[in-house]
């Protein structure tokens, strides 16, 4: 986030699983904003579920959506967004992001991921691997570097969605003075 701009919206950002939906909520209510959470407004704008989506339209009519749902979204003003885990490695989005964005990167690893998207099965399409463990740490890898690109980095192991919530706020407000 540039000095020179006023905090509008907070971009949350990490593998599936990390929580990005459970902070989201909290940290908007903490900071009495808007929660979106982009996938669900995918599968409100589709009519079907992101498993649907990949299995009859592709990876790629995916990520077109989910684009386009993101570009409005930050154009908006006090709004928490929780972005899809694949959402940030393309097209420098990170990079793009614009002024008055607080980037935050919920760092996971591939065994937390893997284990949390068990809990659901059939909602992770990019794990129905035969070795879904070694898929995590291949796509984790992958897309780290532009993870990394967050202002804020936190780490969710041990840390409930309330305690990461906290630490968004009590960041933001350290910034504003």
């Amino acid at each position: 986030m540039s000095e020179s701009s006023e905090l509008k919206r907070v971009v949350l950002v990490g593998f599936m699983g990390a929580g990005k939906s459970a902070v989201g909520r909290r940290t908007a209510t903490r900071l009495g904003w808007q929660f979106v959470d982009v996938d669900a407004q995918i599968e409100a704008q589709a009519g079907k579920s992101i498993a649907q989506i990949f299995r009859t339209e592709g990876e790629p009519a995916f990520r077109e959506i989910e684009h386009r749902i993101t570009l409005d979204l930050l154009q908006q003003s006090e709004v928490v967004i929780s972005t899809g885990g694949g959402w940030p490695v393309r097209d420098d989005r990170m990079g793009q992001l614009p002024d008055g964005t607080l980037s935050v990167w919920l760092v996971v690893d591939a065994a937390a991921a893997v284990a949390r998207g068990n809990r659901w099965p059939g909602t992770r399409p990019l794990l129905n691997d035969p070795n879904p463990m070694q898929r995590a740490r291949q796509l984790l890898a992958e897309r780290t570097p532009e993870y990394s690109r967050a202002e804020l980095h936190l780490e969710t192991h041990g840390a409930s969605p309330a305690v990461l919530a906290g630490r968004i706020v009590h960041y933001i407000r350290g910034q504003e003075h």
